[in-house]
């Protein structure tokens, strides 16, 4: 573990000290300029070549198109003129969209593409979105079908980003899709994409306003900055944080999320599934019904530091298979149930120098799986503050089902609302190789259990 993390490291430590265009770059030009194991001799100044991604320069100034609801090169408090400033700068090859102060109200996404910075004006630029509305689908639409049929239109148009739900005819699971309507006549209304699934009025669907407020799926090189996202809780119905969030990321790679606030989501924070080399520091997320930060299935060497979580369901989620990735530094308060959560195959990470206090249910979880196969091993977990961990009978840190090689190491462990039956950590009876190593523990009925 701790020779990946080394490398891990030293890429984000040349990564946040590039130029201003830098954060463009791909990880491989970094390797390209320290020379290649075959002899090949390294750029030391490359040029802009036709197709040549790899190798491209430094360059000093990139294109920025401000927006703003009264002045700016684009005028608007919309997500159009939002999109089409992502879209003019994308297709100029990547650059900033710089918001300027004022509150922005979204019917869509602000749909992010490859080598765009999206960056506000701090907490002044706000990004919202008015209060959901569903219907049932009024006939049936086949998988290849592009359109659907609405039993209510009222509140739904033209250009609005819409999630259809229903249960496959075939099997009873749920089925979410994400899609855009582009064209209407009366109940009857076109999307951007097919269907790709049958909805069928035996499966209940129904269509409804739910969306992230920023996304992106399959692109690379993005950047998040200085803005508040808020979710508008209390009109808008919940949207599961695998499919939306404040942010909501599919297949995406190097992305930087830094100084935002995201808050009064019906669903999770910032959510981020199957990407890599994600980077979210110096955030405030906060007051979610879901989680505050969820590194999503198969997302690898997350970096998370620095932020501050507050008030959601969980703090920090582990789902599944996230690897190599490093949680630092970070203040998760007031959490209902895990502060943090570790659990199926998320494997060879670091969570390090965090506090976690008044977790309602745990402090640090490792969930139990479905056996030693699945579980969160070879994880190191060191200098946390863990304090007053979930009800009468809570437990700081719990190490279940068959998790593994665990060094849970230099924590402190307290309880300030008196021992009870509180445990400072307890280990399952499945738990194998659990190393404990310089812990502290306060004013607990048990520093340590072994089931």
């Amino acid at each position: 573990m701790s020779g990946a993390f080394q490398s891990r490291r030293g890429f984000l430590q040349l990564a946040t000290g590039l130029g201003a265009g830098a954060w463009l770059l791909p990880n491989g030009l970094a390797e390209e300029s320290a020379g290649s194991a075959d002899g090949r001799p390294r750029v030391t100044n490359p040029r802009a070549t036709s197709g040549d991604k790899v190798s491209e320069p430094d360059w000093q100034e990139r294109l920025t198109i401000t927006v703003g609801t009264r002045d700016g090169d684009l005028v608007g408090n919309s997500h159009k003129v939002l999109q089409a400033a992502v879209d003019y700068v994308a297709g100029l090859g990547g650059g900033t969209v710089r918001i300027l102060p004022g509150t922005f109200t979204l019917r869509a996404s602000v749909h992010l593409r490859s080598g765009v910075r999206l960056m506000g004006s701090g907490d002044e630029t706000i990004l919202t979105k008015p209060a959901s509305v569903t219907t049932k689908l009024a006939l049936d639409s086949d998988w290849y079908d592009q359109e659907i049929t609405l039993v209510d239109a009222k509140g739904f148009e033209v250009g609005d980003s819409v999630c259809l739900r229903t249960k496959n005819p075939h099997n009873g699971g749920a089925e979410v899709l994400k899609r855009t309507l582009v064209a209407r006549s009366g109940n009857r209304f076109k999307l951007d994409r097919a269907l790709r699934q049958n909805y069928w009025a035996t499966g209940e669907p129904t269509c409804s306003t739910l969306f992230p407020l920023v996304t992106s799926e399959e692109t690379e090189n993005l950047v998040i900055e200085d803005l508040a996202l808020d979710g508008n809780r209390a009109n808008n119905e919940n949207l599961d944080g695998n499919y939306g969030g404040c942010i909501f990321l599919q297949d995406v790679s190097n992305v930087v999320i830094r100084k935002v606030t995201a808050r009064q989501n019906n669903g999770d924070g910032i959510s981020w599934q199957i990407c890599h080399d994600v980077t979210v520091e110096d955030c405030h997320s906060h007051d979610h019904a879901g989680l505050a930060l969820h590194p999503g299935s198969g997302s690898q060497r997350p970096l998370m530091r620095r932020n501050t979580l507050e008030r959601c369901q969980i703090g920090l989620f582990f789902c599944w298979g996230v690897k190599y990735g490093l949680a630092e530094e970070n203040t998760i308060l007031d959490i209902r149930g895990q502060g943090i959560s570790i659990g199926h195959r998320d494997t060879d990470n670091i969570v390090r120098k965090n506090t976690v206090r008044n977790s309602g249910q745990t402090g640090i979880l490792f969930r139990p799986e479905r056996g030693p196969g699945f579980c969160g091993h070879r994880n190191l977990i060191e200098q946390n503050i863990v304090e007053n961990s979930g009800p009468e009978t809570g437990v700081a840190i719990d190490v279940q089902g068959g998790t593994e090689q665990v060094t849970l190491r230099q924590n402190q462990i307290r309880e300030s609302r008196g021992a009870a039956q509180r445990i400072g950590i307890r280990l399952g009876k499945e738990t194998r190789q659990i190393t404990l190593t310089e812990n502290s523990f306060d004013g607990l009925m048990k520093d340590v259990e072994q089931v």
